[in-house]
């Protein structure tokens, strides 16, 4: 498979806009590099990047190979990861991206339950909000997407679906902790971490907040759900998150979580998807029906 090497070297330049950073990571001189990109639009009879004073842009052409490039070297990963599960090795990867809510319990859970059958699994796992996320997925960076609220594109399959409540995240010490069936308007005047924008659940949140033009004592908001934990903590705020990874007794002693009502925010949907038409590899395939079983 001498060929996926020059594959590889023609995807990674589309990915950082340069054949010498491109060179540099893949530890060959960028003379050698661009000599066999040049041998390679020779061959094609149409130029794959446009050489620019400050790196390099994708032509139309080079669109094109880049999406049959990174095809064949996924196509070339299933058939290796085949082959090593028949041969009992099942070493992976399986490369995923996901929502930070899944990051603090729910996938390493998974992860470990499935690595006492398949001890010698590679995961490489990118945490991301959802556009990042299923972007990387139809470039072929990872294998599944785990995202919420994710937009939806045709060449994306949702594999599994579950509907995520909004979760408030406190101190079990805070004045609110006991009372039950908490409303938005419940927390109006207290001091508030929020996710920022950029995230699922911040989205939801101020859909509704702009409709019912609540007055919010907003003290902080960051895109890390570990600072707004920390904050919750330390800081006595008040902070949201979807229930999948709300606090638990085993790790979220001093934190609780209690569920927004639904009148004031519906669910939105959690998914597990892949890139529609393409074969898993088999470490991967298997580690989705987990976690499709999980979320069942």
């Amino acid at each position: 498979m001498r060929h996926l090497k020059l594959l590889h070297q023609v995807s990674e330049i589309a990915r950082s806009g340069s054949i010498r950073q491109a060179a540099e990571k893949m530890n060959i001189t960028a003379s050698a590099m661009n000599r066999k990109i040049q041998d390679l639009e020779l061959e094609l009879g149409a130029p794959i990047f446009e050489r620019r004073p400050r790196g390099v842009k994708l032509t139309t052409a080079g669109e094109m190979f880049v999406r049959y490039a990174r095809s064949q070297i996924a196509d070339a990963e299933r058939l290796s990861s085949q082959v090593e599960d028949l041969r009992g090795l099942r070493r992976g990867p399986i490369k995923i991206a996901c929502s930070q809510a899944l990051a603090y319990d729910f996938l390493p859970s998974q992860i470990g339950a499935f690595r006492k059958d398949n001890p010698r699994l590679f995961f490489d796992l990118k945490v991301m909000d959802h556009e990042g996320a299923i972007n990387a997925l139809i470039e072929y960076d990872v294998d599944l997407a785990i995202v919420y609220r994710a937009t939806a594109r045709p060449a994306v399959r949702v594999i599994r679906s579950i509907p995520q409540r909004l979760v408030a995240i406190m101190h079990r010490d805070h004045v609110l902790a006991s009372k039950k069936g908490l409303r938005l308007s419940d927390f109006v005047g207290h001091p508030l971490a929020l996710p920022d924008a950029s995230l699922g659940g911040r989205q939801v949140l101020d859909q509704v907040v702009a409709k019912r033009d609540l007055r919010f004592n907003v003290m902080a908001e960051s895109n890390s759900f570990e600072m707004l934990r920390g904050l919750v903590l330390r800081c006595g705020m008040i902070s949201f998150q979807v229930e999948i990874g709300a606090p638990t007794n085993d790790l979220g002693a001093e934190l609780i979580g209690h569920t927004v009502d639904e009148r004031d925010i519906p669910p939105s949907d959690l998914v597990v998807c892949q890139l529609r038409g393409r074969i898993l590899p088999v470490a991967a395939a298997s580690f989705a029906d987990r976690l499709v079983k999980a979320m069942s």
